[in-house]
């Protein structure tokens, strides 16, 4: 068995030689009495062949540490989330950490109660994706354990996050719709407090800025939370004595919503929004998706976090931001700067 090109074997490449779990491994390293001799001796028998460096899990974990990480998401409905929780949960496996997972809804008043809920079980440190921008209470918890922003970045917070290329992406999604000739371009945003919103808007605009032209004001439609939210704000701007020709959306949620909307209102219009989304290519309809790997942001955050937990007892490393980056999908044919619509009978 060899490990893995570029890196050196991991618990997980240990755990596999030796026929147990990962956790067993760190178990083992840590000197657990509760493990017996035969697996403690295949256990390092196989550390041994791989040359897995022994120290590197008792940095990884305070003495007498749970072992646990915590991860916070704001809607665990939504696919984007659970592909991100299955990033973290890869990257711990392989270090013989398990995690331990809250879902705060988008309630941000709701998120101290579950972050202090992961400090009181002893989690070595936490990977969270902030509900609101008030964060007082993720300051207070970086008291006691480290902290990684996913998705949104701290407030005002000395610590490190993986975000996505939010402006790039909305701002290249827009300029495809604008390259076919698109001059009324509807908005269809989450709350503008959020940092996606507001950087997915700021990409918007920019595109617009770009050809010289201004966004209108009138289509512009922001603080949907879900898709029944998107669905009537779409309804409303195509139901407008001067619809718009075009629907760009901030989210998969918005987008899901949108595409009711247009099928509702008997129209083709091409959509271009943020996150890619299951049988997007099969729909029959012009679409421009910005696309990533919600894995990869999880992955990321999770190393950041391990890597802070290597350092715990030295000066601990700058504060640090990864981007993920973006590219945009394109399904179904693009469609003129008029919507077409079917025949009244159809």
């Amino acid at each position: 068995m060899t490990a893995r090109r570029g890196s050196g074997p991991t618990m997980l490449d240990v755990g596999k030689l030796a026929q147990v779990s990962a956790m067993t491994v760190s178990r083992v390293l840590k000197n657990d009495p509760g493990v017996s001799d035969s697996t403690r001796e295949r256990v390092h028998a196989a550390v041994d062949q791989l040359g897995y460096r022994r120290n590197q899990t008792a940095r990884s974990l305070r003495l007498g540490g749970s072992g646990m990480i915590g991860l916070v998401v704001t809607n665990l409905a939504n696919p984007f989330y659970s592909r991100l929780a299955l990033g973290v949960q890869e990257v711990a496996t392989q270090y013989g950490l398990r995690m331990l997972l809250s879902n705060s809804g988008e309630q941000a008043d709701r998120e101290p109660e579950l972050i202090d809920g992961l400090v009181d079980h002893q989690v070595e440190g936490l990977i969270v994706v902030p509900a609101g921008s008030r964060q007082q209470h993720l300051a207070r918890a970086m008291r006691h354990v480290p902290v990684v922003f996913a998705a949104r970045p701290p407030a005002g917070l000395d610590t490190d996050c993986v975000l996505v290329e939010d402006f790039h992406g909305a701002r290249e999604a827009t300029a495809c719709l604008l390259a076919e000739g698109h001059t009324r371009v509807a908005f269809l945003g989450n709350p503008p407090a959020l940092y996606t919103g507001a950087e997915r808007l700021r990409g918007f605009w920019a595109a617009h800025e770009e050809i010289g032209i201004a966004p209108d004001h009138a289509l512009i439609r922001q603080g949907l939370v879900d898709s029944a939210t998107a669905e009537q704000a779409a309804l409303d701007l195509l139901g407008q004595a001067e619809p718009p020709t075009a629907l760009f959306c901030t989210n998969n949620r918005i987008s899901q919503g949108a595409i009711r909307a247009l099928y509702k209102a008997g129209t083709t219009l091409p959509l271009a929004g943020f996150d890619d989304f299951d049988l997007s290519d099969v729909l029959g309809l012009p679409l421009t998706l910005v696309s990533y790997d919600a894995d990869e942001i999880g992955r990321q955050a999770a190393r950041l976090l391990i890597d802070r937990l290597e350092h715990h007892d030295t000066a601990p490393p700058a504060s640090r931001r990864i981007s993920v980056p973006t590219r945009v999908v394109r399904h179904g044919t693009p469609s003129g700067q008029q919507p077409s619509r079917p025949p009244a009978d159809a």
